[in-house]
């Protein structure tokens, strides 16, 4: 009777499967190039490049979501979580699923047990790029199949933040986790519009529609996720009809000459990424403040703008992005002054300027700008010998301590705890058990930062975390440089579903609504 039963409900799966891929067989395919070589990981917790996040985004969920084409916390919507609640003191909260909600590839319906399996998962040091976000966690539990309660040992900024769709937030398979071991990171199983079918390295990702997501099928039915690293190449492919959607590059000449190939929109959308020079304050050249002064000094945030362009950026002005909750542009940012840098390079003992190996990445948008870059501190006697590596192998190196120059650009929750806590906590500090990406091994705002996460008086918290970004823009922790919006070109027949104005996943979000006129 159960070798009957289960071979009923096997055929019963292979039956729906078949129909889902005849589906996905005659549903339109969405062509996308990605200016990568090859896509890193693509389990969510490890999802740290755009090139991952973008992917990502296709095929997990979170508890909670942005609404599509939004970065606004105050639009943050139901997604595998249909209600939920919160203590009156902001430290219990219940979160209650949607039944039904089908894992990829056979792997079941999503309960409780895969929420928390996911939350403390991306929660752990060893098996997230992400785990000091989830730091006031006290205990995750399965209340029953459909509710979870989370419990925190401390308030927080934003609980829904932290289990959005994005970074640590997303939720993955409990047993396909268990059961692939380390090649998920390649074969990842999530509750999204978009299942993975398969990676052919350094060509491309292909997706396939998931039929029975929660919200309805995918009107379109494939997604090839294409890497091509040279802009020209991918340009040219784009404007031969080989591709649907185009990862822009984030500069005024290319958004001028895209906007007029027929048929063409281009989005230029939030969140503005954040680019900041990190400087390794405990090891030479740069344990000399007046090294990190003088380096300060040589950049001209100005003529960075001139060159990306009006319409994709503006200059930083703090070490949180414009537009946080908690940003202040009430901060002491050195101006550029060649002659100030020369003479600070004399006093630190470099009266003959100085030479830094950098590690950086190919990735084409962020090598041309660090040459900008270069080219300013050139002018006033500092040389960077750049080593230019894989994107993927950019992100390991730089993980490592390897380079004593970092230049990170990046988006994330609008709130300032985690941009702070993220780059400039001590218990971010990379090579620490701890670690996210404190590259410069800063630790003297941690008083401030700790904090305004606890404090429940958000006039206090502004206070603190001004405070915070005043204490590292004054030992130059890191430079700030520019802002860079997100910028992709599409087909005038390709209809995301929403107005795109922003996207923490750093892409178009794909979704059930999408398709192809």
């Amino acid at each position: 009777m159960i070798k009957t039963l289960r071979a009923a409900l096997l055929g019963t799966a292979l039956a729906l499967a078949g129909t889902a891929t005849a589906a996905a067989q005659t549903a339109p395919t969405l062509r996308v190039g990605m200016a990568a070589q090859d896509v890193g990981r693509l389990d969510p917790h490890f999802a740290v490049s755009t090139i991952d996040r973008v992917v990502v985004a296709w095929m997990f969920n979170g508890l909670v979501r942005f609404k599509p084409g939004s970065i606004d916390p105050a639009q943050i919507e139901p997604d595998l979580a249909e209600r939920w609640e919160s203590s009156p003191d902001g430290r219990t909260w219940t979160f209650h699923l949607r039944r039904g909600v089908q894992f990829h590839g056979g792997f079941g319906e999503l309960t409780a047990d895969d929420v928390v399996f996911s939350l403390r998962k991306a929660g752990t040091a060893a098996t997230s790029a992400f785990s000091a976000d989830f730091r006031a966690f006290e205990a995750v539990e399965a209340v029953d199949p459909y509710t979870v309660r989370i419990r925190l040992r401390e308030n927080v900024p934003s609980l829904l933040g932290i289990v959005t769709n994005y970074s640590g937030g997303y939720i993955v398979s409990r047993r396909a986790v268990e059961q692939r071991g380390a090649d998920f990171v390649r074969s990842p199983i999530g509750t999204g519009p978009f299942a993975l079918e398969r990676v052919t390295p350094n060509q491309s990702a292909e997706l396939t529609a998931h039929a029975q997501y929660f919200r309805g099928a995918p009107q379109i039915g494939r997604i090839s996720y294409r890497f091509i690293p040279s802009d020209a190449s991918r340009d040219l492919a784009y404007q031969n009809r080989e591709l649907d959607v185009n990862y822009g590059r984030a500069d005024q000449t290319w958004i001028n000459r895209t906007r007029q190939v027929p048929n063409t929109t281009v989005d230029v959308f939030e969140p503005g990424e954040l680019a900041v020079l990190h400087l390794n304050t405990t090891t030479p050249p740069f344990n000399d403040i007046r090294v990190r002064q003088a380096l300060a000094h040589a950049v001209n945030r100005a003529e960075l703008v001139r060159y990306r362009g009006q319409d994709v950026a503006r200059e930083a002005q703090s070490v949180v992005p414009r537009g946080y909750l908690g940003f202040t542009a009430d901060v002491p940012l050195l101006q550029p002054d060649a002659a100030r840098t020369r003479q600070l390079l004399a006093e630190a003992g470099h009266p003959n300027g100085i030479t830094i190996r950098v590690i950086h990445t190919q990735l084409p948008e962020m090598l041309n700008m660090m040459q900008v870059v270069q080219q300013q501190l050139r002018r006033a006697g500092i040389t960077l010998d750049l080593q230019v590596v894989e994107h993927a192998t950019f992100h390991q190196q730089i993980r490592q301590d390897l380079s004593p120059l970092v230049y990170y650009s990046a988006a994330r929750f609008p709130v300032a705890d985690i941009y702070l806590t993220q780059f400039f906590h001590g218990r971010s500090i990379v090579g620490t058990p701890t670690a996210v990406t404190n590259f410069s091994h800063c630790n003297q705002a941690d008083r401030q930062i700790d904090a305004a996460r606890v404090s429940t008086d958000i006039n206090e918290q502004r206070r603190l975390w001004a405070e915070a970004q005043k204490i590292l823009v004054q030992n130059v922790c890191g430079v700030p440089l520019i802002e860079t919006l997100l910028v992709f070109a599409r087909r005038n027949n390709v209809d995301y579903g929403y107005e795109l104005n922003g996207s923490m996943s750093l892409g178009p979000l794909i979704t059930e609504q999408s398709r192809l006129r």
